[in-house]
């Protein structure tokens, strides 16, 4: 098998990234678009080289196939998180349709790349509908499929994707996310919950709609919350490699050792230049594209 991934927790074996030098080509792409992609910061071009290659060298520990998406003259900065167009199912990858307009280029320039490395695209999500990935979340053995309606995927979205994995998903739950701070600001589902293994997640109640905590705590779920002092860094937003082993971003000692007593193995990766200042965490810079029980 070259794919299958309807799971957040299982072992990965392959997965999809996009390197800053082919993301953000150089420090002037960056200078023009930091602002308008509504970056916190101006992200360092050669800083991002170094953390991206430790955030590499990681998945490299641990996961047998890597692959690399190329340089499209259709996305910019925000194409280094692989993460958002695309979800990829047992049955092929599924295009999605950014609720980010800037980011429109990414799933056809996904899908271009996914055909010459042999997996299928089975599937797209069609405007007015939107779904970005990291609003997704599978549970119970890719048996169940979580989808947030936020201000990146909307309601017509969230239709097509029912229909799209109609045949593959026992249970589709629908998640209403807060307004939080608003429009410009990412909120993905994924910005609050992480699943750590099949009864373990990191979660941020604070955020969380109780219907759905409830859920997750009726499945049998183990929920670790990350503290008030560590949401802001990220400290929500991790991959997991396989069960109970995961990357956290650093400068989050708290979380880490909550995660640690649970007997999860973490690592870190200094993700300032390419995961803060653009909101995406290590689960946003991946796609995985196999997962093995």
């Amino acid at each position: 098998m070259r794919y299958g991934c309807q799971s957040k927790v299982a072992k990965i074996q392959s997965i999809l990234l996009k390197h800053p030098n082919d993301a953000f080509l150089n420090q002037e792409v960056i200078d023009s678009q930091w602002k308008d992609l509504n970056y916190t910061e101006k992200p360092d071009f050669h800083q991002c080289i170094k953390d991206y290659e430790f955030f590499v060298g990681l998945l490299k520990n641990e996961i047998p196939d890597l692959f690399f998406l190329p340089p499209n003259k259709f996305t910019g900065l925000d194409s280094i998180y692989t993460h958002d167009p695309v979800l990829v199912t047992n049955k092929g990858a599924l295009l999605l349709n950014m609720g980010k307009t800037q980011r429109n280029g990414e799933p056809s320039a996904i899908a271009e790349y996914l055909r010459e490395i042999d997996i299928p695209v089975v599937g797209s999500i069609s405007g007015p509908g939107t779904v970005e990935g990291g609003d997704t979340i599978w549970l119970d053995k890719g048996k169940t499929l979580a989808v947030a309606r936020s201000y990146r995927t909307n309601a017509e979205g969230i239709r097509q994707l029912q229909d799209l994995t109609s045949d593959i998903v026992d249970d589709f739950i629908t998640v209403p996310l807060p307004h939080w701070t608003g429009p410009d600001e990412v909120l993905h589902l994924m910005s609050i919950i992480s699943p750590i293994d099949e009864d373990l997640a990191l979660v941020y109640s604070r955020l969380m709609p109780l219907d759905f905590r409830e859920i997750l705590i009726n499945k049998g779920m183990q929920l670790i919350e990350v503290p008030d002092s560590e949401y802001e860094s990220m400290a929500c937003n991790v991959l997991t490699v396989s069960p109970r082993k995961c990357i956290l971003l650093e400068g989050n000692p708290i979380t880490k050792s909550l995660l640690e007593r649970n007997g999860v193995t973490v690592w870190e990766y200094p993700g300032g230049e390419i995961s803060l200042k653009g909101a995406g965490g290590p689960t946003c810079l991946s796609r995985p594209l196999l997962r093995m029980a």
